[in-house]
């Protein structure tokens, strides 16, 4: 992968420089602070940002909100030295990707690129995905999505009003709807919908009648806890898991109370979403 190191420390970047590369990575530029990153990204497209979370100027979480991963189809890796479960939340709920904590381990950072290296090849393949050109029935999508969709068998198995192994995706990050996509198809559940929003996710729910849904939380507009109950009602047979980057006590206890069958955490985890989804639809 093509990785940029961003960190105002010059001995930390040498350091991340000397375990990226050990693991065969190429690292084509570093920064010591945000300037001039945005225009880099835009205009050289590296893989992975490894991304500080405190540099002078316009800090980590300020040009993680202006980078635009969705876009520029690139993962970042934030690197702290801070615990904070609520930063680390809201830096996934913005796009980040992996972490890393100073001090640096080795095998923390090996194991972070691995990750990233697992999902992004998940992702093209569900982005190589055939486009359907007459599908039997209507597959509902946000106007604005791109992402590949999946042909639906000719005469859909139903299970309790549902239509079995098929899921609807709803999350206003691209990347991570893709993600997603490629995990649920590799483990034999069909993605027959896909939405931006809340309410649109609903629409697409009453339409479809997935077995699944996966509803982010956090989402412009009308939230996932807010449509969790219109989700519900629309089809009560379908199972919803909720995704959030801060699994706060309030937010569990609210999913909870609005019937979601669990949460998984973001940056999204390959093995586990699919270990989870195995369970619960008893694949």
């Amino acid at each position: 992968m093509k990785i940029v190191i961003v960190d105002d420390n010059e001995a930390m970047r040498k350091v991340l420089r000397a375990l990226c590369e050990g693991e065969g990575h190429e690292v084509i530029a570093e920064f010591g602070d945000g300037v001039g990153l945005l225009d880099y990204v835009a205009n050289h497209h590296p893989d992975v940002v490894c991304l500080d979370y405190e540099l002078p100027g316009e800090d980590g979480l300020a040009l993680l909100v202006h980078m635009d991963v969705g876009a520029n189809h690139v993962d970042v890796v934030m690197i702290t030295g801070s615990d904070d479960p609520e930063l680390k939340g809201h830096a996934a709920d913005l796009g980040a990707t992996g972490f890393i904590h100073k001090p640096f381990e080795q095998a923390q950072v090996i194991d972070e690129l691995k990750e990233i290296v697992q999902t992004r090849a998940i992702a093209a393949r569900a982005s190589a995905m055939p486009e359907v050109t007459e599908p039997p029935a209507p597959i509902v999508h946000a106007p604005e999505v791109t992402e590949a969709t999946v042909p639906i068998t000719p005469s859909p198995q139903k299970m309790t009003g549902v239509v079995a192994r098929s899921a609807v995706i709803v999350d206003d990050s691209g990347s991570i709807r893709l993600l997603l996509k490629g995990i649920l198809e590799e483990i034999g559940i069909k993605v027959i919908g896909v939405a931006s929003n809340g309410r649109e996710g609903v629409e697409v729910v009453k339409k479809m009648h997935p077995a699944l849904v996966c509803l982010d939380v956090d989402m412009p507009g009308m939230t996932g806890l807010e449509a969790l109950p219109q989700v519900r009602a629309a089809s009560p047979q379908t199972k919803v898991v909720m995704i959030t980057g801060n699994a706060t006590r309030p937010v569990v206890e609210a999913a909870v109370a609005g019937g979601a069958r669990g949460y998984f955490l973001k940056p999204i985890r390959p093995v586990k979403v699919e270990e989870f989804m195995r369970k619960l639809l008893q694949l």
